[in-house]
């Protein structure tokens, strides 16, 4: 059972166009209401989910609105356009109740002629990634990031329940290979 933990399991998936991204929602009703309402009015091509969907964990506070059972049927009704990497909160009882695969450590997209590599943070990190990647997204720490370094761009969207170091709620988008870090409630 161990060595099952330790293992690598990617996907590969071919895209281009727009994604909506986002981390840590921490089975907060709110944020997930919020994240779909984003959702439907930018029309994403998909939703990358990079961890840390249902549960808050022994580290963090339950988050405004915690209600997980909710945040499964709003996230159910966009299943078929959710990639999504596996969290240090998820578990086997996640993928039970979620109707798209949520125990991948990592995945990769392409997308706009990039490699984009998809973790949640805790196992690939900024400075611990394959090679030959041009983007490399992580959720995990709940703190914005938007960054070049030796060719590679690193992206963290923060998190759209519980952000740390004084950061408002946030996701990312990515349109045509542009990334942004938006609050969470605005309507930018």
């Amino acid at each position: 059972m161990h060595n099952q933990l330790k293992e690598e399991r990617s996907f590969f998936y071919y895209i281009a166009m727009k994604l909506l991204i986002a981390s840590d929602i921490h089975g907060s009703e709110k944020a997930a209401v919020e994240l779909e309402r984003k959702y439907i009015d930018i029309k994403p091509d998909l939703l990358i989910c990079l961890g840390d969907v249902l549960y808050h964990g022994p580290r963090n506070d339950l988050p405004e609105s915690y209600n997980p059972k909710k945040v499964i049927g709003i996230l159910s009704k966009m299943k078929d356009r959710i990639i999504a990497v596996r969290g240090n909160c998820e578990a086997e009882v996640d993928q039970m109740v979620l109707p798209f695969s949520c125990l991948s450590d990592s995945a990769i997209v392409f997308a706009d002629e990039n490699k984009i590599f998809l973790t949640h943070g805790h196992i690939w990190s900024m400075d611990n990634h394959p090679d030959s990647i041009d983007v490399f997204m992580q959720g995990h720490t709940h703190i914005p990031l938007l960054k070049e370094k030796d060719g590679i761009i690193y992206l963290n969207p923060g998190s759209t329940s519980l952000p740390k170091g004084g950061n408002r709620p946030s996701y990312a988008l990515w349109t045509d290979g542009n990334i942004e870090i938006r609050d969470l409630y605005s309507d930018d």
